[in-house]
Formats: structure tokens, C-alpha cells, sequence
């Protein structure tokens, strides 16, 4: 039973290493206002939300995707950019061009919850979900 109980363990480590090895990088930055928004108008999607960049808007197909979003360092000096866990938001629209400086940008509380405000801006992982 402990030997089957290792080998389960061992599983599970190593599908961790993998599902982190798919993540992408990138960076995120956050905005205030959230609606109306491209995907959904003037609807309360809550505040679990981010805009995507022309990189993954795919002509508006990213409206409704799910991403896992965790802090991976800064890209300024700010001390601390980073805090532990990760965040999970929706796309709801569609970061402005030619003004968007982030892969993702997220809702200020979404992005409060993994990074700095501080920072502003802070390099990151995130998968789709």
C-alpha cells in the first residue's frame, strides 16, 4: 500500500512539472474601468476579468476563455512585484491599440491579488483553462 501510494505521489509530481512546463509568459498590467467591454458590452462580468492582447484576441474568439495567471518577477524596480498563488479571470475584452503594454491586462483586483500595485507592470505564467 505505501509503494502504491509513492508511485501515486511520484504521478502527480511529475503531471505538475508538465502542466508548468505548458504554461506561457508574458507580462500583465491592470485597468479600473470595465465596462462596456468588447466581448460583452455593458454587462458585469465581475471583477475576475482581463483584457486580452492582440496576441491572443484571435479576432474576438478569446471572448469567454479562461486563463490561470501567476506573477513570475518584475519588470521595474519596485520591491516585492510579486505575491504567491495564482489568479483566474475571464476575457472580456480586448487591451487597446495601440496602447496595450501587456500580453494580459487584468482587473485591478485581479491583478492585486498575485502582484504589486506598485509595479504596475510585473512579467507572468498563465494557461488557458
Amino acid at each position: 500500500m505505501a509503494k502504491a501510494a509513492a508511485a501515486l505521489l511520484l504521478v502527480a509530481a511529475l503531471l505538475g512539472l508538465v502542466a508548468a512546463s505548458l504554461a506561457d509568459s508574458g507580462t500583465a498590467t491592470y485597468y479600473t474601468t470595465y465596462t462596456p467591454s468588447a466581448c460583452y458590452g455593458y454587462t458585469d462580468e465581475g471583477t475576475m476579468i482581463a483584457a486580452a492582447s492582440e496576441a491572443l484576441w484571435n479576432n474576438g474568439a478569446a471572448c469567454g476563455q479562461m486563463y490561470t495567471v501567476s506573477c513570475t518577477g518584475g519588470t521595474n524596480a519596485t520591491p516585492n512585484p510579486c505575491k504567491s498563488g495564482s489568479v483566474t479571470v475571464k476575457i472580456v475584452d480586448l487591451c487597446p491599440s495601440p496602447g496595450c503594454q501587456a500580453t494580459l491586462d487584468l482587473s485591478e483586483q485581479a491583478f492585486n491579488i498575485i502582484g504589486n500595485l506598485d509595479a504596475g507592470k510585473i512579467e507572468i505564467s498563465y494557461n488557458l483553462v
